[in-house]
């Protein structure tokens, strides 16, 4: 299968995505101030520069893209069908990454939450709540 869009309108519409100050994560950052919670952002001395950084609770939080993070069986993560083998291996990596950043954080004594932005968009009040109880000392992960 060939793409449709040509190699300068591939390069454009990938060059706009960003890292970081995504609408997921500009979202969750407004739900959880109006809540009361106060953190940091992309904190570069944490392993993985998390999104969120709580230093009250030594708890950071990383707000995924189902696509690029490939959420389990959400429809988001549908993987492209041209090029296979390189979006494999892209995906394989950053998974495996994820992987490496969680387990250093822990090992540093961090609790260290994900959200997934489908689930962020569907039921933001619930994602509060989950991060709410995360925070107050439950489930890490």
């Amino acid at each position: 299968m060939v793409d449709v869009l040509t190699t300068e309108q591939r390069s454009n519409n990938m060059s706009r995505i960003r890292g970081k100050n995504t609408k997921p994560e500009m979202v969750l950052r407004s739900l959880l101030h109006r809540s009361g919670y106060r953190f940091r952002l992309h904190d570069k001395s944490l392993p993985g520069k998390p999104d969120l950084v709580l230093k009250k609770f030594k708890s950071v939080v990383f707000v995924n893209g189902c696509f690029w993070h490939r959420h389990e069986g959400c429809k988001k993560a549908a993987a492209p069908k041209t090029r296979i083998d390189f979006w494999e291996k892209k995906f394989a990596r950053t998974i495996e990454r994820d992987k490496e950043q969680t387990t250093a954080l822990i090992e540093f004594g961090w609790k260290v939450i994900t959200v997934w932005e489908c689930e962020l968009k569907e039921r933001p009040e619930y994602v509060l709540r989950n991060i709410a109880n995360n925070l107050s000392g439950g489930y890490n992960g």
